[in-house]
């Protein structure tokens, strides 16, 4: 599949256990990984694996936390961060560099380089560019996923609504990231990013953020999770409507 891809989506939220009952009961998904590593930011999580990509909840278990002022920001539960599998690391921080991005977290084991991007050069959301050894493993899904792409459901994420102030700017600096061009119809803004998933850019009325993921495979209906509205993919619904003429 063509990079770069959307592998992972964060919520944020203050009851951890009734974020992953949701999760579960939704999209069908069971036994997250727990990365014990967060508890080093005062934050504990849950990972679960949605096909080969990635839904993770995160929430604070201590006072003054970047999660815990974003809810603060946001009203509450909310989306947080999405996280793209890239597929040259030379390029991708040339990229960085000439736009002018700064880094506020830079990491690199043998089988992934993690970049995060600093949120008042890339807003919207906390976005952080991935390369992985092999291409379409994932270190942050848990074990199975180090170094390796282990048998999984054919579900996955096909798409993000990201609500902006000014939607033109946003799509435009997020297409610089991510080398992409932006498409514009109408005063909406997207991205059409090689692996088939899309980022729609939308006017958020004063939010901006994660407000909207589309799955394809696990969800027949809408449902709202941490705020943020999870909804079957259109491919999906184009593909059931097929199947009943």
């Amino acid at each position: 599949m063509g990079l770069p891809r959307m592998r992972q989506v964060v919520l944020t939220t203050a009851d951890l256990t009734a974020a992953c009952k949701a999760i579960e009961e939704a999209l069908g998904v069971r036994d997250p990984f727990h990365d014990s590593g967060v508890g080093h930011f005062g934050l504990a999580n849950a990972v679960y694996a949605v096909g080969d990509t990635f839904l993770e909840v995160l929430s604070p278990i201590r006072e003054d936390t970047a999660a815990g002022r974003y809810m603060q920001r946001r009203g509450g539960d909310a989306g947080y961060m999405v996280m793209f599998e890239v597929g040259d690391e030379v390029a991708t921080r040339s990229r960085l560099e000439a736009l002018g991005v700064r880094l506020v977290h830079d990491n690199s084991h043998p089988d992934i380089v993690d970049l995060h991007l600093h949120p008042k050069d890339v807003p919207g959301a906390i976005v952080a560019v991935n390369i992985c050894t092999p291409v379409g493993s994932w270190r942050w899904g848990g074990p199975a996923w180090v170094g390796a792409i282990p048998p999984h459901d054919p579900i996955g994420f096909t798409g993000l609504t990201v609500a902006a102030d000014e939607p033109a700017s946003l799509a435009t600096r997020w297409a610089g990231v991510l080398g992409l061009d932006v498409i514009e119809d109408s005063g909406a803004y997207a991205l059409a990013l090689p692996s088939g998933q899309r980022i729609d850019v939308t006017s958020g009325d004063g939010v901006e953020g994660i407000v909207g993921v589309t799955v394809e495979g696990a969800l027949t209906e809408p449902v709202q999770i941490c705020g943020v509205r999870f909804a079957p993919s259109p491919v999906l619904g184009e593909r059931r409507s097929l199947e009943e003429q």
